[in-house]
């Protein structure tokens, strides 16, 4: 609660915020799970609508009135909406530990794919990753546990090797 007391500026709004915090973040929660069926996301989105709360608690009148429990129901519901549409246009899928550094044999004839099947294996995860999966690649970086600045250098080092292998095999760049 220290985190959004800090952006609150009179002690008046502060008590406001407390009141507030108090009284609804239990029903808040139970509100982000039944929607997201998922304990880390509903905290996010728990976590988001305080941060709202917080940024416009001049509008908020009487912390236990009906309208201030519509409008906190509102923001929470609404995160955890966006929440939940993220997460089904990116459906996360399990990183897998055991495929890390193995080579792939295609026998296909899709040429594209046999170049992308010779990348280093760690270009080819985030190649894959990013645009077959439709990973952001901050999401990359995260399930590969390497920092965001990083997986943009594997990238980029991924493309640069992927036009020199299809420039190698005829493919129109």
């Amino acid at each position: 609660m220290i985190i959004y007391l800090q952006m609150i500026e009179s002690p008046e709004d502060k008590h406001k915020f407390e009141i507030i915090y108090e009284t609804y973040r239990d029903e808040m929660y139970a509100i982000a799970n039944d929607i997201l069926n998922n304990t880390h996301d509903a905290e996010d989105a728990v976590h988001h609508a305080f941060m709202k709360l917080a940024e416009n608690i001049l509008k908020i009148g009487d912390p236990k009135c009906l309208k201030t429990k519509g409008y906190i129901v509102t923001i929470v519901e609404n995160r955890a909406i966006d929440i939940y549409r993220a997460k089904q246009a990116h459906p996360m899928v399990p990183y897998n530990e055991e495929t890390v550094g193995i080579q792939v044999e295609y026998d296909g004839t899709n040429d594209l794919a046999g170049c992308i099947l010779r990348l280093p294996a760690r270009q080819r995860h985030i190649i894959i990753l990013k645009y077959h999966h439709g990973y952001e690649l901050k999401e990359i970086a995260k399930m590969l546990g390497i920092t965001y600045a990083n997986a943009l250098k594997i990238e980029q080092r991924a493309k640069a090797k992927l036009k020199a292998l299809c420039e190698e095999a005829g493919i129109e760049w």
